[in-house]
């Protein structure tokens, strides 16, 4: 596959992340998103590693939401696409149908830690159906995970719970997605340990 000028990196290790956001009503103006501005931030915050944001709000439309993802992966290579809402059991909900629509192999432990997390805090955190995949094409892939909707879920569930004495209660889910990007090619991704602590295998440390 021929990479586009998009394809660019201003740094070896400038990771790529597009940012969707699903709503019927946010994408036709009734309301303000949040998802997209909540995830940014966090990332911002959370990243020592020069990053790029390609954003999109999009309606609840399977084929929309699964082009979406194939674009940002495939014509603007991105490393790591992060999806908000659509997650839940309503007929409208269709982001993890569409998200394994554009996937080729399925990461369910993302989802599994995600709704581990809820569950903490509401008994309704079983009915979400948050998954996550790799998109793999050639010469490429990316890892795609769906997060939940509102700020302060999205921020729990990337960052995890920590007592008063900061000490990890539940881990975070992207403490493991940048070992993950490295598995399949992408740049190596450094944190912010104060925000979250990414983990690697001693052998994966890079000095």
């Amino acid at each position: 596959m021929k990479h586009t000028e998009a394809w660019k990196r201003s740094a070896p290790n400038e990771i790529k992340i597009g940012l969707i956001s699903i709503s019927d009503r946010a994408s036709k103006g009734v309301y303000t998103d949040e998802g997209i501005p909540a995830l940014q931030n966090w990332l911002i915050n959370a990243l020592n590693t020069p990053c790029v944001f390609h954003e999109r709000l999009i309606a609840d439309e399977r084929e929309v939401i699964t082009e979406t993802i194939v674009e940002l992966v495939d014509e603007l290579g991105c490393d790591l696409v992060l999806t908000t809402g659509g997650t839940g059991p309503s007929r409208r909900d269709v982001t993890p149908e569409a998200t394994l629509d554009a996937g080729t192999r399925e990461m369910p432990g993302f989802g599994e830690q995600m709704r581990q997390i809820s569950l903490r805090f509401v008994p309704t955190a079983i009915l979400s159906r948050q998954t996550a995949v790799l998109r793999e094409i050639e010469g490429h892939a990316a890892l795609v995970m769906n997060l939940p909707g509102q700020p302060k879920a999205i921020q729990e569930t990337l960052e995890g719970l920590k007592d008063v004495d900061g000490k990890v209660i539940a881990p975070g889910i992207f403490a493991a997605v940048p070992y993950c990007i490295d598995l399949i090619g992408g740049p190596y991704i450094e944190t912010n340990e104060s925000v979250i602590k990414a983990f690697r295998p001693k052998n994966a440390l890079k000095k």
